[in-house]
Order: structure tokens, then C-alpha cells, then sequence
């Protein structure tokens, strides 16, 4: 007579899943995330895969992961190490083994350790026994189990073996409680017949597995997060910006018209935009990134939000004509997605190495806004605010997000559509009081006036144009004219930017980030002042202009530190700007911040500052 298995209650864990890039790791990775904030957790993700679209089966390079950290409380990061690696191949166990926390668990797929894997990942004997000393080892001859359950099907081992990462799935579903409805109705809609039955069966087989076999003795269960009431869902960041790109567009009354061309990671959003047409969306593939962003301008021209999105390499293709956006005052949202470079790099690997190419890389002096969401949920905000600021001052913005956000997830709490910024946008269309060239009092901008309109014609050029007629000219004081009022315009934003808000209050050591660092630092900074350290944090959301009250805040910290993804553009930016003898924390390794280089770095300044 069986009986039943114990459970116990754990405030937090993070999992990772590994395997071969065609082991659907990133798909297992996401349904059980989605099953998780369907459980009520607060959660955090972080998907990691390779460029290569099939990397050699096996191989170290096509190892492709994917963490997620849930908790009953609110958190901010996957986690620095998982609690739980789950290895489908001896790739997998030997790029990841070493992030495992000591004492952790480490689930192995047996029959993937085969002589000829073992040799391909690098190893030159048998390596999982000697992990039996610092990991919790349960070895379970998946593939066997999963062809098993599947062995009444009329399917080629090909089509068995594929189905592997749900008998996974499944096993973890009932490990830590997670409702299997979602998924099994998630695949009813994706797939029919055969295919879907050996989906649903090794689900099932892989939870009674856990259920019935003396590997687990014990299942946990993470309690519900206490969380600000409302609906909620589990969103990437790339669907949250393309979601308040929708919202802009609503809210200011205006059709909005992306152009884009395919880049990771930023495609998503293209193709995300392309489910509204119902909104007045209108998405464009061009056939390159020069062409992308031109149309996007052109329909500005005409009167419609112009948006392109792309990522590093695109967005140096595209600078040009982002000058000429600056030059006929047009409001234009630029997304980059940033990514590790240079040229193709990583480019599933995230970097924040494009904020100079945002201020300075275009020719000549052309200023323009630039904003950094910081969590995947920000995007949305983010968005929403480009755009009123594109047209309120009539220019190009540029949003900088990276491939962490835009791939990372996280439980969003839905808005309330009626307290968002409504913006309705007036175009000009009144020819009795139409002057081109009168500009706002306040903001500087320029009227909006479409082409074809009667009694509003006007003109716009890439070459430099004089202050009251619009005519070409090349007069040596109406180029400083122009050139001072377009950089004033920019610099006025500043006036209606909220003040930079200080986590923590006064202290000696103020750490400094923007854009995904977010989540590391805060939980670094907010550790460290648990233990007494006088240590506070900020985070950049406009780094152009910078927040009125910036230049006060980092003078009453004796100690500054600047933590980026790149060798230190930001940190150039505020000591040049501000005299500010900041110290720099940088990483360029394709990944994010862990909490513990941050927490390591802020010990040492405040050690170096005692003595």
C-alpha cells in the first residue's frame, strides 16, 4: 500500500532547464513559467540560447537554457545561481554545473550519457559521480520513460524523442505543484491528433513519474505572493512594448505605422504588432534597415506615429536617416533592442553598449531624447511616453531597451485603461492661423501639419533651412541659430522630467544604473543596507536629457558607482557632465549583473573608503 508523499513549504527556488537547442528547453522553460504566475508567485526569467538556428546536437555551443525564480515574496531577478538544474545531456551538465548552488539538485537525463556525448562535451570520463559529493544527483533514464509512455503511438523515434521536454515538464509540474491545465489546454489549441496526444500522455507520465518513484520523497510548494490586487499576466518585454505601442497609439487617437526589418532581438515585436491591425496598426518588412526606418519618417511625415525597431547593428544602419528626423522635426520612435557586438557579435546575448551611439552617433550636432526601460513591464510605460514626447516637442526619441528585458518575463499587473495619459494629437489643419515656422513658446516645437492639406502648405529638408521661411540656407548665423534651437528643444524636456528618485535616502555610496540592471542592483543595495552599510541606489530613465535635480543628488554621496553592460559609457557621461569622480562596474560577458558582483563591488568601495 503506497503512501502518500510529504510536502513542504519553501519561500523561493530558481530552475533552470538545459539541453540541446532542439530539446525545447526555452518552451518548457516558458509554459512553466506561465504555470507558475497562474500559481500566484511573483517570478523572474531568464532565457539563454545560442545564435545558431540547430547547432550540432550535443555540442557545447548549442546549449540552450532557460531560469526561472519564483517566490512567495516580491523579487527582482532570476537568481545569481539556480537551486535546480535540470541537465537533458552532458552539454548541458557541463556549461551549467558550475552555476548550481552547493547542495543543490541536479536532475540528469542518464540516457543522454552516452561514450560518444560524453566525449563531444568535452569530458574524458564519467562525470557525474563526482558531483555526488556536492549535489542532490537523481538520475532518471528519461529518454526510455518518455518512449515508453509513447510506445502505443504510431510515431518515429524522432517524433518520440521530441516529445522528451514535456515527460520534464510534467516531473517538475508535480516537484513543486504547478497546475497542469493551463499546458494541456495550451496544446489542445497548438496541435492535433497524434502529435498532440504524445504531448498530453508524456505530460502526465512525467507527473505520475514524480508521484509514484522513490527519487522524491518530498514535493514543495512555493505560497501565493502577496501582491497588489488586479489581474495579472505573465509578459516578455518585447510584448510589452509592442503592447504599449498599441496603448500609444489608442490613447493619442493616431494610427501607428512600424517599419521594421528582421534582427534578434527585436523581430518579435514586428511580429507581435502584425495580430493589430483592429487598432489601427500598420506594420511594414522592409528589405533593409535603411528603408525600414525611412518609412517609418514617411509616415510620420503623413501625419501617423512612426515607430522602427531593431537592434545594434540596424540601428548604426539607420543613423542617417535618423539625422534627417532630427532636421525636419519629426516625431519619430526609434526601439533598439541592444544586444552584444560589435557587428553580429552575440546575438542572443544582451549588452547596454549603444547609448553613445544613441547621443553621439550621428553626424554633426542632432540631439535627440533617449529612454531606458528597466523591467520587462516597463516597456509598456516606456512607450507610451516616447511617443507623447516625440510629438509634443516634434522630434525623433530613442528607446533603448537590451535582450534581457526583451526576452525576460515577469508578472504584470494589467492597467486600468482609463488612468493611462490620454494625449490626443491635433494635427494642424487651420490655414487662416497656420505659420510653419512659429514655434510653440514652451517646448519649441513646431506645428504638425500634414501634406495635402489646403492652407498649410510648407516645406521640410535635409538641408539646413532658415528660421522663418523654410527656404534653404546657408547662412553662417542661421545655422547656429538653428543648430542652438533644436539642441535647446531637446534640453527642455528636462523641465517636465520627474525628479530622479533615491532607493535607500543619504548615505556614503551611491550606486548608479539604467535600463535591466535594475533588478541586480536594487536587490544588491537593498541587501548591503540590511546589513548596515550606508549605501543607496538610483536608476536612470531619462539619459537624455538627464532629470533636473541629477547633478544634486550625486553631490551629497562621497562615493559614486556606475554599473553598466558595457566599458563604461554612462559612467563617461557623468563624470564629463557633472565632475562627478564616479567609480565603474563593468561587464560585457552577454550576461546580466548578478546580484553578488554588485553586493562584492559595494563592499569593497565602502572597505576602501573606511580606510
Amino acid at each position: 500500500m503506497s503512501t502518500k508523499k510529504s510536502v513542504e513549504e519553501i519561500e523561493r527556488v530558481a530552475i533552470r532547464f538545459a539541453g540541446d537547442s532542439g530539446d525545447g528547453m526555452q518552451l518548457t522553460g516558458t509554459k512553466f513559467s506561465e504555470a507558475t504566475a497562474l500559481a500566484g508567485n511573483d517570478l523572474s526569467t531568464f532565457p539563454d540560447f545560442p545564435a545558431e538556428i540547430r547547432a550540432p546536437a550535443g555540442s557545447l555551443a548549442g546549449v540552450s537554457g532557460f531560469q526561472v525564480h519564483f517566490a512567495a515574496e516580491d523579487i527582482r531577478t532570476p537568481a545569481d545561481y539556480p537551486d535546480v538544474l535540470f541537465a537533458m545531456n552532458p552539454a548541458a551538465l557541463r556549461t551549467n554545473v558550475e552555476d548550481l548552488r552547493p547542495g543543490g539538485m541536479l536532475i540528469i537525463n542518464t540516457d543522454a550519457f552516452s561514450t560518444q556525448n560524453i566525449e563531444r562535451a568535452g569530458y574524458t570520463e564519467d562525470p557525474i559521480e563526482p558531483l555526488r559529493d556536492r549535489y542532490r544527483v537523481v538520475d532518471i533514464p528519461l529518454t526510455a520513460l518518455n518512449r515508453a509512455a509513447l510506445s502505443e503511438l504510431k510515431l518515429s523515434t524522432r517524433e518520440t524523442d521530441r516529445c522528451k521536454n514535456f515527460f520534464a515538464l510534467g516531473l517538475m509540474y508535480w516537484l513543486y505543484n504547478r497546475p497542469m491545465e493551463p499546458t494541456e489546454r495550451w496544446l489542445r489549441t497548438k496541435f492535433t491528433g497524434g502529435v498532440l496526444e504524445a504531448n498530453l500522455r508524456v505530460l502526465k507520465a512525467g507527473h505520475a513519474f514524480g508521484e509514484t518513484c522513490e527519487l522524491f520523497p518530498v514535493s514543495f510548494v512555493v505560497p501565493r505572493a502577496k501582491i497588489q490586487p488586479g489581474v495579472y499576466r505573465n509578459i516578455t518585454g518585447n510584448t510589452a512594448l509592442s503592447w504599449g505601442i498599441v496603448a500609444a497609439g489608442v490613447q493619442m487617437q493616431r494610427p501607428i505605422f512600424l517599419g521594421a526589418y528582421p534582427i534578434t532581438p527585436a523581430s518579435e515585436v514586428l511580429h507581435e504588432l502584425a495580430r493589430y491591425r483592429h487598432f489601427g496598426i500598420r506594420t511594414f518588412q522592409a528589405e533593409d534597415e535603411i528603408a525600414a526606418v525611412a518609412a517609418a519618417i514617411g509616415a510620420s511625415f503623413a501625419g501617423h506615429l512612426g515607430i522602427c525597431t531593431t537592434s545594434g547593428p540596424g540601428f548604426i544602419l539607420k543613423q542617417e536617416a535618423i539625422g534627417l528626423a532630427v532636421m525636419t522635426e519629426l516625431p519619430v520612435v526609434i526601439v533598439n533592442i541592444q544586444r552584444a557586438g560589435p557587428s553580429t557579435g552575440m546575438p542572443t546575448k544582451t549588452e547596454q553598449a549603444d547609448l553613445l551611439a544613441a547621443l553621439y552617433g550621428r553626424n554633426s550636432d542632432s540631439p535627440l531624447p533617449v529612454l531606458a526601460p528597466a523591467t520587462p513591464g516597463d516597456c509598456f510605460h516606456v512607450m507610451i511616453e516616447a511617443f507623447a514626447m516625440a510629438v509634443k516637442y516634434m522630434t525623433p526619441v530613442v528607446v533603448l531597451s537590451d535582450g534581457y528585458i526583451a526576452n525576460s518575463s515577469e508578472p504584470w499587473l494589467i492597467p486600468d485603461v482609463a488612468a493611462l495619459p490620454r494625449n490626443k494629437v491635433e494635427l494642424h489643419s487651420d490655414p487662416e492661423n497656420f505659420e510653419p515656422y512659429q514655434r510653440d513658446p514652451i517646448t519649441l516645437a513646431r506645428p504638425w501639419a500634414v501634406p495635402g492639406t489646403k492652407g498649410v502648405e510648407h516645406r521640410l529638408t535635409g538641408l539646413e533651412s532658415a528660421a522663418q521661411s523654410g527656404n534653404v540656407s546657408y547662412l553662417p548665423e542661421n545655422h547656429q541659430k538653428m543648430v542652438s534651437l533644436r539642441a535647446a528643444k531637446v534640453a527642455g524636456i528636462a523641465n517636465e522630467l520627474p525628479p530622479v528618485e533615491v532607493n535607500g535616502g543619504d548615505g556614503e555610496l551611491l550606486v548608479v544604473g539604467w535600463g535591466g540592471t535594475w533588478g541586480a542592483i536594487t536587490e544588491a543595495v537593498n541587501r548591503a543596507r540590511s546589513e548596515g552599510l550606508p549605501v543607496s541606489s538610483i536608476q536612470l530613465r531619462h539619459l537624455n536629457p538627464f532629470p533636473p535635480n541629477l547633478g544634486e543628488v550625486l553631490a551629497r554621496f562621497r562615493r559614486v558607482l556606475v554599473c553598466e553592460l558595457n566599458t563604461g559609457q554612462l559612467w563617461r557621461m557623468l563624470r564629463a557632465e557633472y565632475l562627478t569622480p564616479a567609480e565603474l562596474l563593468s561587464k560585457v560577458e552577454g550576461q546580466p549583473f548578478r546580484i553578488s558582483e554588485i553586493r562584492e563591488r559595494i563592499e569593497q568601495l565602502l572597505n576602501k573608503g573606511d580606510a
